[in-house]
């Protein structure tokens, strides 16, 4: 393919991944998906989104298989397991037999594989970042490292389900590769990106797109994300918790989740997201987050015109947790939010992050807006 034609695609392919589409997301470890669909992809070879790895403009194919032999030890393939029981002879659950036995439990537990996800080596003595959703619910996880013969067994060390993160530790008894952790903000939309992992069980395969957006909240089995890269490098089954990197070979992205109905379309968890709670993750085991209180909403046209608001900005208090800790610092139902210790405020999501960003004990100063005029009071948060 020429280097123009190409270029037109590639463009075309992150607009279109742009485009608000009906579906759904699931996440990108091989336990959400369907059997059928991967054997069907995999059988075929279909070619998706960001499988354009050969003709980038201005960069060349050897800059990206530099980049993968660089950081591609580094990334590990995660098996999830669980025990489960299999009846092994029913002439004890016979009454008769019973009277002789007595009842007891001759059932032999068999391990039996959960799921397949990916994640990536941060440290040479094995600290291991992956997504909180490929390791959750498990009893004994694998984790297969680069010129390591057989799987090592890790154990949790720190995960956050809000979040979707999960520091794992391995001993390899050597030092390991590692990949490190790069600037997120620092990324623009058409940015040429890397992801490696594991999809359908296939170990290190790498895929190459673009940044298509930023700050993309989605829904994902029940979990609300609020700040995900999208990208139309293909991620598929297998490849959660695996990295997405620049051209500089850092990890700005956590391969996270893919759209159900529609090729080209990936999620990431940034990587300044993830800075900004490893040390307690890894400290702590988990991220100690404030709590204010209340239930909000964002402020619609009705509601300002009803409040003598000139603008939409800010957060509506619709109710308040008694004894919380707004209540004790006089915060009413009917309250309007403007501003977060002097940050001013826009809608429910930048509330929610101040919230989580500020720990327990912290003291706030918020600015409201109550009939029709501005008030001010200081918060204790609690911890949730």
């Amino acid at each position: 393919m020429k280097p123009k034609k190409a270029l037109i695609f590639a463009v075309l392919g992150a607009f279109l991944a742009g485009i608000v589409f009906t579906g759904g997301i699931i996440f990108a470890s091989s336990n959400y998906w369907m059997d059928k669909v991967q054997a069907n992809n995999a059988k075929s070879g279909v070619q998706t989104a960001g499988s354009h790895a050969g003709s980038l403009p201005g960069v060349g194919s050897s800059t990206i298989a530099e980049i993968v032999d660089k950081t591609g030890s580094a990334v590990v393939k995660i098996e999830t397991y669980a025990s489960t029981k299999s009846r092994s002879n029913t002439y004890f659950d016979d009454p008769f037999y019973r009277q002789f036995f007595g009842q007891f439990d001759n059932t032999p537990e068999q391990k039996v594989q959960q799921g397949i996800g990916s994640g990536f080596i941060i440290s040479a003595d094995g600290y291991i970042l992956t997504n909180e959703h490929v390791i959750s619910n498990t009893q004994e996880i694998q984790v297969s490292v680069a010129d390591i013969n057989k799987p090592l067994t890790a154990r949790v060390i720190g995960s956050d389900e809000e979040l979707d993160l999960a520091v794992l530790k391995i001993d390899a008894g050597k030092n390991l590769p590692t990949i490190k952790l790069g600037d997120s903000n620092a990324v623009d939309v058409g940015n040429w990106v890397i992801a490696i992992g594991n999809p359908y069980s296939l170990d290190h395969t790498v895929t190459v797109g673009v940044i298509s957006a930023k700050g993309r909240p989605i829904t994902v089995q029940n979990r609300n994300y609020r700040n995900l890269l999208q990208t139309d490098a293909a991620i598929n089954s297998g490849n959660s918790g695996g990295p997405l990197l620049n051209l500089q070979g850092e990890v700005i992205g956590i391969n996270t989740a893919v759209g159900s109905q529609a090729q080209g379309i990936g999620f990431a968890i940034p990587s300044n997201t993830v800075n900004s709670v490893l040390d307690e993750l890894i400290e702590q085991g988990k991220v100690k987050r404030g709590w204010l209180g209340v239930e909000i909403q964002d402020v619609t046209q009705s509601i300002a015109d009803y409040f003598g608001l000139s603008d939409l900005d800010g957060v509506v208090v619709r109710n308040v947790t008694s004894g919380g800790p707004a209540d004790q610092a006089g915060v009413k139902q009917g309250d309007i939010i403007l501003s977060w210790n002097g940050t001013k405020v826009k809608n429910t999501s930048e509330l929610q992050d101040c919230i989580s960003k500020d720990g327990p004990g912290k003291k706030v100063k918020l600015t409201l807006w109550r009939d029709k005029k501005k008030t001010e009071c200081t918060v204790t948060l609690g911890e949730r």
